[in-house]
């Protein structure tokens, strides 16, 4: 904040354009799912720069970090910014769950004052909120014409100039390899804490389970459990968003399912050992259920944040899907115990 704006229904904040150190740092932190769900501005409505009734009216989610993205866009204009309640969920996740919705939008141009703000009865929309607000219902209980403006923030300023006229570009959800990778930190920060709990259970049921003592169990075993465990999570959660394209199947849960075969083919080949033993037989068997299992899983995270899915899509994956990761995953465990109870 850098100050406020009279208007005719009274002080309206002014913001900067120009991110701080904070900003920066609060991103970095949301990225890795440290206090991603609090991340949020209070929704209202603000001003950028100087505007007056004649301004444009940018309309975003109270995530910050599209309300960062936003504003960091636009520096040295001057518009009206109206930050919808999504509950802190970005655009495209609000517009899917309905709360960057055509209710919360009408209600918040009432609750705002914004038909006294400004003269005109238009505003720009993120493309990627289309799939939450019905257009001619907003114009019919607000009067305002909702244009839907370009994907990605920083095309905003060019498509201002145009006479809200975008580019093919600007049309386009590209979904880079960058695009993806940014996405892996929260994710597997998510994955890492149930790993926290799980692998020290199989690391000591490893070490104090076995033919020898706790110390040699645990060199033997107990390791490389843990390093299993890590190696299924490496494949669902970083393996998949990385070679999404190029991994066969459009099912996520099929993309994370084969490179979790191809996972444990290489954990397999790190532990060459006596093959004679059936309790390693047992626990080699064991890992190629459980390992593709958890990065099946892991993997359909990511349908959420794809270009490559639909929510029809992602609820009939998850329909077939999920009974067979669980089913794979009391197999390999039963395998496991197996392994130990033969030892």
């Amino acid at each position: 904040m850098i100050g406020s704006i009279k208007t005719k229904v009274g002080e309206v904040p002014r913001i900067s354009s120009t991110l701080r150190f904070g900003d920066h740092w609060g991103t970095f932190k949301a990225r890795w799912g440290i206090g991603r769900m609090n991340y949020r501005v209070d929704p209202g409505l603000y001003a950028i720069g100087n505007p007056n009734e004649r301004s444009p009216v940018l309309v975003t989610a109270n995530y910050k970090m599209s309300f960062d993205k936003l504003r960091e866009a636009v520096p040295g204009r001057d518009a009206w910014i109206l930050v919808l309640d999504t509950r802190g969920i970005n655009v495209w996740c609000a517009a899917g769950k309905g709360t960057f919705g055509t209710a919360e939008l009408v209600a918040r141009i009432e609750s705002s004052g914004l038909s006294q703000v400004v003269s005109h009865r238009e505003m720009v929309l993120p493309q990627l909120a289309g799939p939450g607000v019905s257009a001619h219902l907003v114009k019919k209980l607000s009067g305002f014409k909702v244009i839907y403006g370009p994907i990605r923030a920083i095309d905003l300023p060019v498509f201002l100039e145009r006479g809200f006229r975008a580019t093919s570009d600007m049309r386009l959800k590209t979904f880079t390899i960058w695009e993806r990778t940014v996405l892996i930190p929260v994710e597997l920060v998510g994955a890492l804490k149930w790993a926290l709990i799980v692998a020290p259970v199989f690391f000591l049921v490893d070490s104090i389970w076995g033919a020898g003592g706790f110390s040699a169990n645990a060199r033997n075993q107990g390791f490389y459990s843990v390093l299993a465990i890590l190696m299924a999570i490496f494949s669902g959660a970083v393996l998949t968003p990385l070679l999404l394209p190029w991994v066969p199947c459009r099912a996520f849960s099929f993309k994370g399912l084969i490179l979790g075969v191809v996972t444990t083919l290489f954990f397999v080949v790190s532990r060459w050992g006596n093959w004679d033993a059936w309790s390693l037989r047992l626990e080699t068997a064991a890992w190629f259920f459980l390992i593709p299992a958890i990065s099946a899983y892991l993997a359909m995270n990511f349908t959420g944040s794809s270009t490559y899915t639909s929510l029809s899509g992602v609820k009939k994956e998850m329909h077939w899907a999920l009974p067979l990761q669980i089913g794979a995953g009391i197999l390999g465990l039963i395998l496991w115990i197996g392994s130990h109870l033969i030892s």
